[in-house]
């Protein structure tokens, strides 16, 4: 079984900077499709962006030049770095394993404050 284990959420101002962390654990990560999506009070939970396993990256519209994902295969993680963040980016955020199943983490807090 995969385990996803997230960090780095917290409470910022609006224009400063994150950065996400999801170690994983139970399987060869570097084989791995692996994703952000996040979940505001209220919403559905949207994709943020994603890397394969050979580094190709996409991001939502909404992210585009403020994020930036990308992996550590050595260390079984991946990160997403969150610059130039908004009150709008506040939600919690969930890294997903693209496996047959797939798995997700348990989510880390971001809050930006205005």
């Amino acid at each position: 079984q995969v385990q996803l284990v997230e960090s780095g959420g917290g409470l910022v101002q609006a224009g400063g900077s994150l950065r996400l962390s999801c170690a994983a654990s139970g399987s060869m990560f570097s084989i791995n499709m692996m994703s952000w999506y996040r979940q505001a009070p209220g919403n559905a939970r949207e994709g943020v962006a994603t890397i394969t396993s050979v580094g190709t990256t996409t991001y939502a519209d909404s992210v585009k030049g403020r994020f930036t994902i990308s992996r550590d295969n050595a260390k079984n993680t991946v990160y997403l770095q969150m610059n130039s963040l908004k009150p709008e980016d506040t939600a919690v955020y969930y890294c997903y394993a693209h496996k047959s199943p797939g798995y997700w983490g348990q989510g880390t807090q971001v809050t930006v404050s205005s």
